[in-house]
């Protein structure tokens, strides 16, 4: 149990940290970087899930 919760954690702190980060950066450079605004949200997931 306690394993699974020091997962969720992680996870979830790689999620909000990479919501972060890319809600930081403007649409040009966000559009530099092949990304659309909208994805921010989607991204962090798949990044929060190859995480755990």
């Amino acid at each position: 149990m306690l394993l699974s919760l020091m997962r969720f954690l992680r996870a979830r702190r790689t999620y909000w940290s990479v919501v972060q980060e890319l809600s930081g950066y403007s649409d040009r450079e966000l559009h530099d970087i092949g990304i659309d605004r909208a994805d921010i949200h989607e991204i962090a997931r798949a990044a929060s899930h190859e995480q755990a």
